[in-house]
């Protein structure tokens, strides 16, 4: 009863504060309030009235996070960062080339068009959270509040120093240019911006944005998987939040721009796309060899572009493309699986003998399942695929280490298929593959396979999660191997075993790895997101508070180790615990982009960017699902 009182007396002042505020805002629209401080206002009680008056006060009813008698935490985000600034024209889109009015020397033929009508009864992806205890929500918040005050570190020295720049350099504070000038981190930053309530720093960047010249670029190519996932992801993701038209305007002009990518004799994509040759029409060459990853992840951002703006261009190319990887999939050399390299000017998806669901074929793996969800289940052979690499991969590619503590995890590594069809698997690992268990966890959601979340996506989760708490940093290198058991059954910890496995590795162990790693190949750290990734994932399928640690130690050894003056850098050696770590002079937009907006959202209430709502790219940009996408709004 004590706590009812409590809740009703924040929600009663929250009540007053906000009519409050509506007579403020009245005044300063009507010009009587010359200061303008109303948005600021506005802003300050809002955002810190967020964390206490829903999820964090009276708890959550539903998977997707609802409150019991309080507003959704993504309602009142879109509320503040929606409330009129008094701007409310459209900004203009500059640019200084038409890429729609390309004609082509190889049009398409019919264009199909996405599924439509309506979507599969999908079953829930996000756990049924239970209230939480006030004591819960005040740790769950602080531990958000200073995600949220690193990400404003980084952000607050990207617009100091490299301000409409690719990306901040951590450690000399100056920029570099190396995704054709066109402002990779403002743009990949967008939907962080929006998700944390950032609301003048998103005004500001979306009004950088139209400013950005998709005429023109600072390279000769520009290629393709990196221009989809971070600049049309990013754009795509914050229009589906904040329904800016200038957004879609400018995810139009860069989606033609990418079009144009197709514009080859077999209507297969390019991998780097000649930006003057591109421009006249006359066609492309396409590459020989790519690795599967390229042409494979970009399916979701060109779909949901169709998706948004009706114009079927864009789904039709990716469809047609996609039809090589369906027909290709039973004949590889390990059946359900691409190999990592492939051929999009022969369309030969079979030959190769190196397979791996790591770096290199990663998210066309990951873009199966999303499919799946953004096309409403309507289309069923992204289904099929799916569960065709589910099973394949569980069979290639997973293994149990031998370790210290027995854990009972599972570890990622690459596979090799000799001449006479025996499949050989590496027992290195990579911290590219630690989104394989997101994978699972939401896959078999989709799928109703419990013994994909339970199983496979929680071992394969917790393996990464050990790989970080075994390092003396608590932070997992890029690449490293360990010694892999014989079979996923009980694994006793044998010594002399391990410095067997140790010793054939030609001098790479050394003794001051953790007992179980064999090889720290590449122990950088280079801020990536995917281990993350699938902790936050498997926290919102499950609701298990394990996740939620597991993710609080991981940000603290990582902002630890990664600090520097003025925002976070890559790290050169993560194995050996002397602070200051050393360190190199990068930060990819991902930090801001992935890494950092899944330390945001899982100590998040879970409405926010819900799973049942929303698909994520492999960029961590959030696509709405179909149940109504989102209409233009001028900002």
């Amino acid at each position: 009863m004590g706590r009812a009182r409590h809740v009703f007396a924040i929600n009663r002042l929250l009540s007053m504060l906000l009519s409050h505020l509506h007579a403020c805002r009245t005044e300063w629209e009507q010009g009587e309030n010359p200061k303008g401080d109303f948005p600021v206002v506005a802003a300050l009680v809002y955002y810190y009235c967020l964390p206490f008056a829903s999820w964090g006060g009276s708890g959550s009813g539903s998977g997707s996070g609802s409150g019991q008698g309080g507003e959704l935490e993504s309602a009142r985000l879109e509320r503040l960062m929606n409330s009129d600034a008094g701007k409310t024209s459209s900004l203009r889109s500059n640019s200084s080339f038409d890429w729609s009015k390309v004609r082509f020397k190889y049009p398409p033929g019919q264009l199909r068009r996405p599924p439509t009508g309506r979507p599969v009864s999908l079953p829930q992806v996000q756990h049924h959270f239970p209230p939480e205890s006030p004591a819960a929500a005040k740790i769950r918040n602080a531990r958000r509040q200073q995600v949220r005050e690193l990400f404003r570190k980084n952000w607050k020295s990207y617009r100091k120093y490299a301000w409409r720049k690719d990306a901040l350099q951590p450690l000399s504070a100056e920029y570099k240019d190396q995704f054709s000038g066109w402002a990779a981190t403002l743009v990949d930053s967008l939907d962080t911006l929006w998700i944390m309530g950032l609301r003048a720093e998103f005004d500001e960047a979306v009004a950088a944005v139209a400013d950005i010249d998709f005429g023109t670029s600072s390279s000769v190519s520009v290629n393709m998987f990196e221009v989809n996932i971070r600049y049309l992801g990013g754009l795509l993701a914050a229009f589906d939040l904040s329904g800016r038209d200038v957004l879609l305007r400018k995810a139009v002009e860069l989606g033609d721009l990418l079009y144009a990518g197709y514009n080859t004799k077999n209507r297969m994509p390019v991998d780097f796309i000649s930006f003057e040759a591109a421009k006249t029409g006359e066609g492309l060459m396409v590459e020989g060899s790519v690795v599967s990853a390229s042409p494979g992840t970009l399916s979701l951002e060109m779909t949901h572009l169709s998706q948004v703006t009706g114009d079927p261009k864009y789904y039709d190319a990716v469809s047609r493309l996609m039809d090589v990887f369906e027909k290709g999939q039973a004949w590889t050399k390990i059946p359900g699986l691409w190999p990592i390299y492939v051929s999009m000017q022969t369309q030969d998806v079979v030959n190769g003998s190196y397979f791996s669901i790591g770096g290199g074929a990663d998210s066309l793996y990951e873009y199966l399942p999303k499919m799946y969800a953004l096309l409403g289940g309507l289309e069923p052979r992204y289904g099929a695929m799916s569960k065709d690499f589910i099973d394949a991969a569980n069979r290639t590619f997973f293994f149990r280490p031998m370790l210290p503590g027995e854990e009972d995890v599972l570890m990622i590594g690459p596979a090799r298929v000799e001449d006479d069809g025996t499949v050989l698997m590496d027992s290195e690992s990579e911290h590219l593959g630690c989104f394989v268990g997101g994978i699972y966890g939401l896959a078999g959601r989709l799928f109703r396979r419990r013994d994909w979340v339970d199983d496979l996506g929680s071992k394969l989760t917790h393996g990464c999660i050990y790989a970080y708490r075994a390092m003396p940093t608590g932070i997992m290198p890029e690449r490293y191997n360990m010694a892999a058991c014989g079979s996923r059954g009980r694994c006793p910890w044998d010594r002399a075993r391990f410095d067997a496995e140790a010793a054939k590795q030609q001098g790479l162990w050394s003794s001051h790895l953790p007992l179980g790693f064999t090889t720290a190949r590449d122990p950088r750290y280079l801020l990536r997101p995917e281990a993350i990734e699938s902790v936050f994932v498997m926290y919102r399928i499950t609701g298990r508070r394990e996740f939620q640690d597991a993710a609080w130690d991981m940000f603290a050894s990582v902002s630890k180790g990664t600090a520097t003056k003025y925002a976070n850098a890559a790290v050169l050696d993560v194995t050996r615990a002397e602070y200051p770590l050393p360190q190199e002079d990068y930060m990819e937009s991902f930090w801001l982009a992935e890494t950092l907006k899944y330390f945001y959202l899982i100590f998040s209430p879970p409405d926010l960017i819900s799973l049942d709502d929303y698909v994520l790219n492999t960029e961590a940009h959030p696509f709405r699902r179909p149940k109504g996408l989102k209409r233009s709004r001028p900002l």
